[in-house]
């Protein structure tokens, strides 16, 4: 089983979620970084994600869902609704998929956020 490692892509990327990952030991990068730049497209993000194994997380539901139909073979597009996601929840949420998921179980796959549904006990 090899841990999955995450994107943050641009619409998505909060540096507080970011540097909380990272500290629990997680693989994340985010746009923009040396290889993708602010402006590239959703669909450079994929690519880049998928090629180097990473699971995609975005706030762009529309865009992402079409993308996925195009490029059925992306590593992993994790989807959220960015006016109910807060940063601890997420941060925990994004350390539970992490921590519980294989990066195989996610080629191809499109799946939501909130499958993961956490309580406020948890936060």
């Amino acid at each position: 089983m090899t841990r999955p490692k995450l994107h943050l892509e641009m619409d998505a990327f909060r540096r507080d979620v970011s540097q909380a990952l990272i500290k629990k030991g997680h693989d994340v990068t985010r746009t923009p970084n040396n290889d993708v730049a602010q402006d590239f497209s959703d669909e450079y993000q994929l690519l880049w994600a998928t090629s180097h194994r990473r699971i995609l997380l975005s706030f762009n539901i529309k865009d992402y869902i079409r993308l996925a139909k195009l490029h059925p073979y992306h590593s992993g597009i994790l989807l959220a609704n960015q006016k109910s996601t807060r940063p601890a929840p997420l941060i925990l949420v994004l350390d539970r998929i992490l921590n519980e998921t294989a990066a195989e179980d996610w080629v191809g796959q499109v799946r939501w956020i909130n499958e993961w549904q956490i309580t406020t006990s948890d936060c």
